[in-house]
């Protein structure tokens, strides 16, 4: 099974059966999972060989993750049923050839050409036998495949005399079959290559304090594994001892390490670069987040884009429309065109073999899976060809600010001292009291702070306010405007320059005693780095960008002053999210949503399009977008965008080569001299050039922006 078109077959002959409850397809593994009761489950298999195929147990390989998606079928290394191995074909290439050498040098010895016909029926048996086999079950059943056409063409070839050049065009065809099923499995299986990332084996902490290699798929959650320098991450987990850089692009498609702490998250499948490290495990082997994308992936891979659904709807009237033209130039060409009925039999065989569609439904599927290959590469996940199909029809997209265009955690970006107090002891007092809380702004000061100072006493939490202590005697606070403004500390200089930072969306925290205000810290979710030149780059393409915002409209207005981003919108609950976006399609027609968390669900499921930052493939966004950005890179969206408008350049690329190629033999074969040979070379050289078109799109893994880079 290697096509739709046989996946079709195969729907067919289980159809009539009662007991089967589902089918499960994946062409890019060539495996059917049948859901059918226990009486109906050999009655299927049944049914599968009468249809011309031979169904195989799969060998579920658990690998380096654990998972299903892994799965694969031994002997596995042919393309539609043809399952001889490249040396039989090289035998049957030699006695073709020495079948076209007997008819050459010896066309009127009976005995020489009785020779030449044997060789050249051995020569199409070891090529054919697997053709032959499924096209006669084919024909059976009223079904013109390629094998069928293939049949028929070969064997009438030989019946009329031509027997050199049907042996010798079963052997090019058998070979150039084998060719195109390998370059098809390259398309089909660049995703596995991530199975092979992460390590079978992991050194693990016993529970008698020593150290063991146990393979990944007995390590239990909560275990603790020691990663040395230069290893790769056997699973995913939360680091609890040790600093080191860990390459994450075969994850998430970040080019540059990212530094690892005690707290941070590492994933199965990147590289320890620098230091050991020790986590706690967070997931089973089958469930890491290497695992699901490829699952994600394999799954993507078995729906059917747009195009593709087209193509196989053409093909499906295209086959039998050629086959009734065929039959046609037999029978009429001897009185229209004046030809002999062995002439007119032969150009009708001619365009049997040019009536086999391969070229053009297998020039979808081959790019639908180079292009959901090169994605996931960049830590971009497309759940499917229909998305990566219709990202090039954006119009609009609606970015969500906090962990979207902003990271998602406050940060300290500017402080001062006011009234001229001095800069170090200010700073000593505000890190001592901002380091006893837990509040987000007081953490964010603390880490920004980076100092240490004196021990506060009798500290207490002010909810809602701030946070007080006493230090070396002296009653502090650290506060908000509200604190402040209650102790009628505020002045017009202070309102003034609070309101201020207030307008630029940042959070102003005041160190303060009884009598004045000694500090104040300004505090902000910023702008991540990659944000700015996204948006550049998505307005270069002409998409119109919103920002949608749970945030206060003040600072939702100021962000995305900052971004580059001229309609913003506060204050929306969930629903009023997904309004908006309703609004949006009416006004720009397609559009899209970007967003991180639970709270942009609605907006996410009923954009045309949703795009969620995974935070390396959280649950919550694996399931509810269509396209997972795995490193919260916002620039990912517009590369999706043009990753989608290549892949929909090359699929017509294809479709038009395909039938350019097919239009004009079709024409040499009715009105002018086109021979069996060169309509097998229009039909497998066609075959190879979409292959091969389409593949192009694994070439390199980024897909270059279309304006440059802000120096500025």
């Amino acid at each position: 099974m290697d096509c739709s078109a046989e996946e079709a077959e195969i729907r067919r002959a289980l159809e009539p059966l009662d007991g089967i409850r589902s089918l499960g397809f994946q062409l890019g593994a060539r495996t059917l999972s049948i859901d059918a009761t226990e009486r109906a489950y050999p009655l299927a298999l049944a049914a599968i060989r009468k249809a011309g195929f031979d169904p195989q147990p799969v060998a579920a390989t658990i690998g380096t993750q654990g998972g299903e998606a892994s799965e694969h079928a031994e002997g596995d290394d042919h393309g539609h049923g043809f399952a001889g191995g490249m040396s039989r074909l090289v035998v049957a290439l030699v006695l073709a050839t020495g079948a076209e050498l007997l008819s050459f040098f010896a066309p009127d010895q009976i005995a020489w050409k009785i020779a030449g016909m044997a060789v050249a029926g051995l020569a199409i048996w070891l090529a054919g036998i697997d053709t032959y086999k499924k096209g006669f079950t084919a024909l059976l059943r009223g079904k013109l495949n390629i094998n069928a056409l293939m049949s028929v063409a070969v064997t009438g070839a030989f019946l009329i005399g031509q027997w050199p050049e049907a042996a010798m065009v079963m052997a090019l065809y058998a070979i150039a079959e084998l060719i195109e099923a390998k370059a098809v499995d390259r398309a089909r299986n660049a995703i596995k290559g991530l199975l092979e990332l992460a390590p079978e084996d992991a050194l693990v902490l016993g529970s008698s304090g020593a150290w063991t290699t146990t393979p990944v798929a007995a390590v239990a959650i909560g275990a603790t594994v020691r990663i040395k320098p230069g290893e790769r991450v056997p699973l995913d987990g939360t680091v609890t001892k040790g600093n080191g850089a860990i390459n994450q692009a075969p994850v998430t498609g970040e080019s540059i390490p990212v530094d690892k702490a005690p707290g941070d998250q590492v994933f199965a499948g990147t590289i320890n670069e620098t230091g050991e490290l020790e986590f706690q495990v967070t997931a089973l082997s089958s469930n890491t987040t290497l695992a699901r994308i490829i699952q994600a992936v394999e799954q993507a891979q078995g729906t059917r884009a747009p195009t593709q659904r087209f193509v196989d709807r053409f093909a499906a009237i295209y086959t039998p429309a050629v086959f009734a033209i065929a039959v046609a130039v037999a029978f009429l060409t001897p009185f229209l065109m004046g030809l002999t009925w062995l002439e007119a039999v032969y150009k009708a065989l001619v365009l049997l073999v040019i009536a086999c569609p391969c070229a053009l439904v297998i020039s979808t599927p081959v790019t639908v899976v180079s292009g959901l290959a090169t994605g996931a590469r960049r830590g971009i996940l497309i759940k499917g060809g229909t998305y990566l199909e219709d990202a090039r029809l954006l119009k609009a997209v609606a970015l969500d600010k906090t962990g979207t265009i902003t990271e998602g955690k406050p940060k300290l970006v500017q402080w001062r001292v006011w009234d001229g107090w001095d800069e170090a002891v200010a700073q000593q007092l505000a890190a001592s009291l901002a380091g006893r809380s837990d509040h987000p702004v007081s953490k964010a000061i603390d880490q920004g702070l980076e100092v240490q100072g004196p021990e506060a006493q009798n500290f207490k939490a002010l909810p809602g306010r701030g946070v007080e202590a006493v230090i070396d005697g002296v009653r502090l606070v650290l506060g908000n405007h509200r604190l402040i403004h209650e102790q009628g500390l505020c002045t017009p200089e202070l309102e003034a320059e609070l309101a201020i930072h207030e307008k630029q969306g940042r959070t102003v925290t005041l160190l303060a005693d009884d009598s004045r205000v000694l500090a104040l810290f300004a505090v902000a979710d910023t702008i991540r780095e990659t944000s700015r030149q996204a948006i550049v780059d998505l307005k270069a393409m002409g998409v119109t960008l919103v920002m949608l915002t749970g945030d206060n409209t003040a600072t939702a207005k100021a962000i995305a002053a900052q971004a580059g981003i001229e309609d913003a919108r506060g204050d929306l609950l969930p629903e009023a999210k997904l309004d908006a976006i309703k609004q949006m399609q009416e006004r720009y027609g397609a559009t899209g949503m970007t967003g991180d968390g639970i709270n942009d669900a609605p907006a996410l499921a009923q954009a045309d399009i949703g795009f969620a930052m995974g935070g390396a493939g959280t649950d919550t966004a694996m399931e509810a977008a269509d396209v997972v950005i795995m490193n919260d890179n916002l620039q990912r969206v517009a590369e999706t965008v043009r990753l989608s408008r290549r892949t929909h350049a090359v699929l017509w690329q294809n479709i038009t080569l395909a039938l350019g190629i097919k239009s004009v033999f079709l024409v040499l074969a009715v009105f002018g001299t086109a021979t069996m040979w060169m309509a097998v070379f229009a039909d497998m050289g066609a075959s190879l050039l979409v292959v091969a078109n389409g593949l192009r799109l694994l070439r390199g893994t980024e897909v270059e922006p279309t304006s440059k880079p802000n120096r500025s």
